[in-house]
């Protein structure tokens, strides 16, 4: 199988389909120059990429245009998408919101059904082993997904099964320009440390560690899907509150269920602060809840109520005079 064949079958089994026209979102290093290479030969006339300027190095102009010279070189259609994110706030959190939300816009823009990064094999090994010394669960140990929505857009990650160094290689062979993220070797970063990690022990194998990675991420998937089914089952939902009966649930589903709750209720009462994230630490509410006790988590407040679980917006904090 040549290496375009063996792309669009990877892009394919990650779509779920052959998504065209697919934006790639290209920076200029060498797995997202790979990616572009291979793109631009497995799906002819039916791609464009797009590189994104955070404003954050003096570099990156040049480093745009380097990729839009080679786009323009091989036939795809290439847009430089400009943001600036605020230097006060976590740069890598903003950085990678922005960069998503112009992603998206242009992917919109211009009709493309899914967007493709390049995410290897190696870089969800190294997920998965950060993530691990974070102590996170199930949904966190499952890395890099080959399939989510961001901002709206389906996002594919067709290169999980391939390893950086072959990337690296197969863009030289391609005579595909490319620039190494001064950031990747800067050893105050966790991904750098457990980069170096992964180099230093060969016995730390990314590709088992990504296979890991994938089936735990079955797994997350068909626990969401149970998930799914028993909120349809078991959820009320309206005026702002969720009743949630909950009988002998096992603490897995809980935890899916109640931060969906969490998140039903702040949509509906449109409570903005504070922040939340799917990913949040539920386990002293749960704790709570098993003890019959009330808790209040992101502004809402969660008790128990004839045999249910009750969740409603936290009533407002008294002002002190």
């Amino acid at each position: 199988m040549t290496e375009s064949a063996r792309f669009f079958t990877d892009l394919t089994r990650a779509a779920g389909a052959t998504p065209a026209p697919l934006l790639l979102a290209v920076s200029g290093g060498p797995d997202s120059m790979a990616m572009l290479v291979l793109a631009a030969a497995a799906l002819p006339g039916g791609v464009a990429a797009a590189t994104v300027d955070h404003g954050l190095r003096s570099e990156a102009p040049q480093e745009a245009a380097m990729v839009a010279e080679h786009c323009a070189r091989i036939g795809v259609p290439h847009a430089t998408l400009t943001g600036a994110v605020d230097a006060a706030a976590s740069l890598q959190a903003q950085a990678r919101r922005l960069r998503y939300q112009l992603l998206a816009a242009h992917a919109r823009a211009i009709g493309a059904e899914a967007i493709a990064t390049a995410h290897h094999a190696d870089d969800q090994a190294e997920t998965f082993l950060m993530r691990a010394a974070r102590g996170s669960g199930l949904s966190g140990l499952a890395g890099v997904r080959a399939r989510v929505t961001i901002e709206g857009v389906t996002v594919v990650r067709p290169l999980l099964d391939w390893r950086r160094a072959e990337l690296r290689a197969l863009a030289r062979r391609a005579e595909a320009p490319f620039v190494d993220d001064p950031a990747n070797a800067d050893a105050r970063h966790d991904r750098t440390r457990f980069r170096r990690l992964l180099d230093a022990n060969e016995w730390l194998d990314p590709p088992r560690l990504a296979r890991s990675a994938a089936a735990l991420a079955e797994a997350d998937a068909d626990l969401r899907a149970v998930a799914d089914w028993v909120w349809a089952a078991r959820a009320t939902t309206g005026k702002g509150e969720v009743t949630l009966t909950i009988d002998d649930l096992p603490r897995a589903l809980l935890r899916i269920l109640a931060r969906r709750a969490i998140a039903t209720v702040r949509a509906e009462a449109a409570i903005h602060e504070p922040e939340w994230s799917d990913s949040a630490n539920v386990e002293p509410l749960l704790d709570a809840l098993a003890a019959g006790r009330r808790a209040t988590q992101a502004g809402v407040i969660a008790g128990m109520r004839r045999g249910a679980w009750r969740f409603r917006p936290a009533p407002a904090r008294r002002t002190r005079v």
